[in-house]
């Protein structure tokens, strides 16, 4: 399914404990706009849907509903500093607009 980094993982606590949402799984999803670029979503979520897929983390889960999976198979969710921002990307092979590090 996904790969979600430590220093992701550490953000997605806090963000928990912040938002007072320790226990709800968090809810990743993925939209294929119209000119196949990727539009990406998250939010800790405690709705169950029919055909959502769900991986445990230890001591969170991540859900995905069933028009994300095939989108996001391979994909990393990692926690970086971009421009002295720190945030959360989405590394996905599937993306097209992703762009695979340069050797």
């Amino acid at each position: 399914m996904i790969t979600v980094t430590p220093q992701a993982a550490t953000q997605i606590r806090t963000s928990a404990v912040q938002s007072n949402a320790l226990g709800l799984p968090l809810r990743i999803a993925i939209q294929q706009k119209a000119d196949g670029s990727f539009h990406y979503m998250m939010g800790f979520d405690d709705q169950q849907r029919d055909g959502d897929q769900t991986q445990n983390f230890g001591d969170f889960l991540v859900v995905l509903d069933v028009a994300s999976q095939p989108l996001a198979q391979g994909m990393t969710l990692d926690f970086v500093e971009l421009d002295g921002t720190l945030e959360f990307i989405f590394i996905n092979p599937n993306d097209p607009n992703h762009q695979p590090p340069q050797a």
